[in-house]
């Protein structure tokens, strides 16, 4: 059985990120991890304070190694992670001032095979509590590729319309086994 991988996919708010993840652990017989903020949102009615990022960043990594652990007990070889640590410590830095989680987000995002960077072009929708606008979606999207830039951490841009992307994604995971 090969070695459990663990995907990350990243992008800014509206990016396609959940629909993608499930896309992909069904494509490929593994399992995905939603977005603990999404979650976070939904239970409180609200987005969270300045002092409760630290706990979602935590909240989503713990998410995260629950299912890496089913993963590995149920054989699949893939874990899709419908965003990461990384993009709370951004909110947390563009939100709030807070640059105190990147290195541990950081850290934490060395566990990722590979880091899939989904592109702002999708259509603008908005659902609830999240969702800022198009401003932000384009301002956290740079955010974004500017943090992966500043630790050279390598990641493939994912773009493209529904089917389109979906292979594109395709694609970039399967670089993990050529």
């Amino acid at each position: 059985m090969p070695n459990l991988q663990r995907i990350c996919l990243i992008g800014a708010e509206c990016t396609g990120k959940t629909t993608l993840a499930r896309a992909l652990a069904a494509h490929f017989g593994g399992l995905w991890v939603p977005e603990h903020l999404r979650t976070f949102c939904e239970l409180n009615g609200r987005t969270p304070r300045a002092d409760e990022q630290a706990a979602i960043m935590r909240d989503q990594f713990e998410q995260e190694e629950q299912v890496a652990a089913l993963a590995l007990q149920t054989g699949a070889a893939y874990v899709f992670c419908d965003s990461a640590p990384l993009l709370t410590a951004i909110y947390s830095d563009y939100y709030f001032g807070d640059r105190s989680l990147f290195d541990c987000a950081y850290a934490l995002h060395a566990r990722y095979a590979l880091t899939l960077v989904l592109q702002a072009d999708l259509p603008w929708q908005s659902d609830g509590l999240q969702r800022d606008g198009e401003v932000e979606r384009a301002l956290v999207h740079t955010l974004v590729q500017h943090a992966l830039q500043a630790k050279h951490v390598p990641h493939i841009e994912v773009a493209g319309q529904d089917d389109a992307r979906l292979q594109a994604a395709i694609l970039a995971v399967e670089t993990l086994t050529g």
